[in-house]
């Protein structure tokens, strides 16, 4: 068998060829396509806070970021925050939040309800690292329902992990404690005022 198809590759070294090319080019064309299928804008910032508020309208408000906040936002994150200030909208005691995290090396677009310091819903709004993708499924991110902060400014509960995916897994981990903080703090000012 071994000699027979050696032969006709000898008698043929342009078809042996071409099937060796057909046969490379459909494994890149199935890796670029599982690469880029991570990749993409999945909800728009206004879809997701129109979903979260769905049953009644939301006002759209401005958390400024003082000294203080930076400093536990850089616990939170461990690194610091840019930007002057965070927008957020609230009604009642919900409030959502669309925030971004590097994963490896790209931002990840996070949108983030909560209600009564506990979170509701999480979701990737738009992904675009080349791997660990993975995070965006439902299955993945209804882990944070209801999750809430706890006082060192982690999760109160266990998040499984994706292989593949760690840094994902952990910008995603940081955006749902930091939405859980911040939500705290305006809970805060809304009762001081």
């Amino acid at each position: 068998m071994r000699r027979q198809t050696s032969a006709a590759a000898d008698r043929y070294p342009a078809a042996a060829f071409l099937s060796l090319i057909i046969g490379l080019t459909l494994s890149m064309t199935s890796l670029a396509a599982a690469t880029t299928a991570a990749r993409g804008v999945f909800q728009s910032g206004p879809d997701f806070i129109a979903e979260c508020f769905a049953s009644q309208p939301s006002e759209k408000k401005t958390l400024w970021l003082t000294d203080e906040l930076r400093q536990q936002v850089s616990k939170i994150l461990g690194h610091p925050i840019a930007g002057l200030r965070v927008r957020y909208h609230q009604n009642g005691s919900k409030t959502a939040w669309i925030l971004e995290e590097i994963g490896k090396e790209m931002p990840i677009t996070i949108g983030v309800m909560v209600d009564n310091h506990t979170i509701q819903q999480v979701k990737i709004l738009a992904y675009r690292e080349s791997r660990g993708g993975e995070v965006r499924y439902p299955a993945y991110t209804r882990q944070y329902q209801g999750a809430s902060l706890k006082p060192d400014l982690s999760l109160s509960q266990s998040i499984d992990g994706i292989t593949g995916a760690t840094l994902s897994v952990w910008a995603v981990n940081k955006v749902a404690a930091l939405a859980l903080y911040f939500d705290g703090v305006v809970t805060q000012q809304r009762t001081d005022a």
